[in-house]
Formats: C-alpha cells, sequence, structure tokens
C-alpha cells in the first residue's frame, strides 16, 4: 500500500534497496516521536500512524501510547475507516507519541481537517489520493513521512513523492546523543517551489489551490499531474539513442566499484552486458510517464542486477543527465537540472531545502540525495512541520 521510496522492509545501501542486516543495538520498544508545529496557523492538528505489522503482515494503526490495531471490515467498494486521528499540537507547540518497533508505515499530518480513510473488504486501507478524481481529501490540507523501525533501527524519510504540501524536517536522535536531520526548507521555501511552479507553462496546472480560502494545499509530481507533455519526451529520445555510437556505464554500488554493467541502443531497446560480456538486462525506451514514475519500461525489481540498472536509468532521466554524462550514477548535484527541459519539480524541491536534499521521485535515494535519516540504535525521532 506504502509508495516504494518508503522504506518498506528496506533500507538503502549505496543507492540499493537490499533487506537491513540485524543491527547489535536494539532501539526501545517504543520510541518516541515529537511533532513540533510551526506552521504559524491556528487550525487543529490530526495525526495518524499508519502502517504494516513486520511480524504479522497486517496492515492497521498505531495510537499515541504506542498500540497497534490491525484494520477489520471493509467493503466493496470502500467503506470509512474508523477516526484514529491522534489530536496534534497547536502552532508554537510539540507533541510526542510513541511507536512500536516492528512497524513500517507513514506518519500522517493534517492541518484543519480530519484525513478521510477507507476500507475495503480484509481490512486494506485506500490510502487518501487526492490527485485522483472523487478523493475526498482534495481540499484538505495534509501530508506524511514514511518511516520503517525494526530490531535494525529507524529510517525516517520526508517525502515529495507525490507532491509538495507541509514541508517538514525530520531527525533522529541515537543512543549516543547525536541528533541528525534533514527535510528543513529554506527561508520561504513552500513559497520559491509553488511560485517557481506556477512559472513554468508545462507545470503550472499541477498547482491546487482551495477555492474557499486561495490556500495552495499542495503542488503534484508530474506524474500524479498527468504531466505527459512532448516537452520531455524529445529529451528521453535524445538520451536513449545517444547510446547507439557510444557506451553507458552504470557503476550502481558506490562501494563496490567493480560492479560495472554496459549498455547500448540498438532501436528503441537498450541492452546491459555484464563485465564479463554476458547480457543482463534489457530496457525499450520510457515514456515520460515511465520516467515521472520509474515504473512500466523502467520497472525496477527488488534483485542485484536488474533493479539496480532500472533504478539508475530513472534517476538520471529525471535529473536530465543520461545521454552527457556516460558513467551513471552521476553523484555531482551541480550537474542535475541543468538541461533543457527539465524535471523542474525534482529541480525546485532540492532548490528550497536547505541541505539540497529531497525525495522528488521514486528513486531520488541512487546517489544519495533523499530526505532521509536513519540509527541502528534510535532513543527519539523528531518531525517539524514548517510554516505555510
Amino acid at each position: 500500500m506504502f509508495k516504494k521510496a518508503a522504506l518498506l522492509l528496506l533500507t538503502l545501501l549505496s543507492g540499493l534497496l537490499v533487506a537491513p542486516t540485524p543491527a547489535q543495538a536494539v532501539g526501545p520498544a517504543l520510541l518516541p516521536v515529537t511533532l513540533t508545529n510551526t506552521t504559524g496557523r491556528s487550525e487543529a492538528v490530526y495525526l495518524y500512524v499508519l502502517g504494516t505489522n513486520l511480524s504479522t503482515g497486517r496492515l492497521g494503526y498505531v495510537n499515541a501510547a504506542g498500540t497497534f490495531t490491525a484494520w477489520t471490515g471493509g467493503s466493496v467498494p470502500p467503506s470509512a475507516a474508523p477516526d484514529v486521528s491522534i489530536a496534534g499540537p497547536a502552532n508554537g507547540q510539540s507533541k510526542t507519541i510513541q511507536v512500536p518497533r516492528g512497524i513500517s508505515g507513514r506518519i500522517y499530518f493534517s492541518v484543519g481537517k480530519k484525513i478521510d480513510f477507507y476500507l475495503v473488504t480484509g481490512g486494506a486501507l485506500v490510502q487518501p489520493a487526492p490527485w485522483a478524481a472523487g478523493d475526498t481529501n482534495r481540499d484538505t490540507l495534509f501530508d506524511w513521512s514514511e518511516f520503517t523501525y525494526n530490531d535494525a533501527g529507524l529510517w525516517l524519510n520526508s517525502s515529495q513523492v507525490d507532491m509538495v504540501s507541509i514541508l517538514h524536517k525530520v531527525q533522529v536522535t541515537g543512543a549516543n546523543g547525536v541528533t541528525t536531520s534533514t527535510g528543513t526548507p529554506v527561508s520561504g521555501g513552500r513559497n520559491n517551489i509553488i511560485n517557481g511552479i506556477k512559472a513554468q507553462p508545462d507545470f503550472a496546472g499541477s498547482v491546487y489551490t482551495r477555492s474557499s480560502d486561495g490556500l495552495v494545499l499542495r503542488v503534484l509530481a508530474p506524474g500524479k499531474a498527468g504531466i505527459s507533455g512532448t516537452f520531455f519526451e524529445p529529451y528521453i529520445t535524445s538520451a536513449w539513442n545517444a547510446y547507439a555510437s557510444k557506451t553507458l556505464t552504470v557503476v550502481p554500488f558506490a562501494d563496490q566499484p567493480a560492479v560495472k554493467y554496459f549498455g547500448r541502443t540498438s532501436g528503441s531497446v537498450m541492452t546491459f552486458t555484464n563485465t564479463s560480456g554476458a547480457t543482463v538486462a534489457s530496457f525499450t525506451k520510457p515514456s515520460v510517464a515511465n520516467v515521472w514514475n520509474c515504473d512500466g519500461n523502467l520497472f525496477a525489481p527488488n534483485d542485484l542486477v536488474v533493479g539496480p540498472i532500472a533504478r539508475t536509468l530513472c534517476a538520471a532521466l529525471n535529473r536530465t543527465t543520461l545521454g552527457t554524462i556516460d558513467t551513471q550514477p552521476s553523484t555531482n548535484a551541480a550537474q542535475f537540472y541543468t538541461a533543457t527541459p527539465t524535471n523542474q519539480y525534482a529541480k525546485l524541491a532540492h532548490q528550497n531545502h536547505v541541505d539540497g536534499r529531497a525525495y522528488a521521485f521514486a528513486f531520488d535515494d541512487v546517489g544519495g540525495f533523499e530526505s532521509l535519516v536513519s540509527s541502528n540504535d534510535p532513543r527519539a525521532a523528531g518531525i517539524t512541520l514548517s510554516p505555510l
């Protein structure tokens, strides 16, 4: 149910999603997570901790005290889920809740109105999707962070894979007392993103404003906004065809530089061989939607060969470095989003965070540019909602 950008049963190693190795240290059974409200708005804030119990595979919710309860019931068509919201902090205040070890999912937060959740038969949760026609959360201001907390530690990331709405800092404090954080926007960062997108004719339609009060609720990611635009397809074709006359080298693991794959294009198909010359993967030229969503012809299985190559290709296309930088992934952020056209949504998301990190598309973690904090021995975590 959760985005592949979430760290669902997975962690990050050199840009590849792999099963985490249990750490020697284990965090507390209940991890305190503090949400701080600096939105500047007077409306009530509501919290939700929703996810999967990793020991049972059941979907459910967590209350403020850290008790997990599996969803039950549901119907087709979906029926309203019980109200499991937790009262959040007022502006300028904080609220600490407990998250049990062994959960992977999302921490949602909304301002001014509760989020509508629905269940289908068997207790399967329907996530809110305000980009979809008829979604009842379209006029609700909300966002979420994604997390996994298990015996190997905590992974917590802010996510802009679907949309930019409430920019927020995430942080974790380890047993050594050291706190790390990411996701802090620059001053005026939210407005910078909104205005920057509005200034781009091909992207302007992705900004959604609530008619009742004129508040911009969200900027949708290109895939969710349905931006297929012919403006980007020529770049994809050019980048793909560049390797009909030269070789693309993919080195997917930073800690394994000897592992390399070599791509050449014939027609619309890019074929990769390994260092022994054996064919290991083939990809048909992706559509614009495939690039925005990192799916379809760029689908990345959770293996050690095809998946890492697919992830690298999708990141390079979104960053518009494929075709000009022939060893990927490129890790020089100054070279990203410099071409015309480019993924303006991802460019603006990164530009408007203090450390330049964001999760603006599904494989923005390639090369380590995602807004993620982690600890193999956490003692506390936090989320700070930034000014709106």
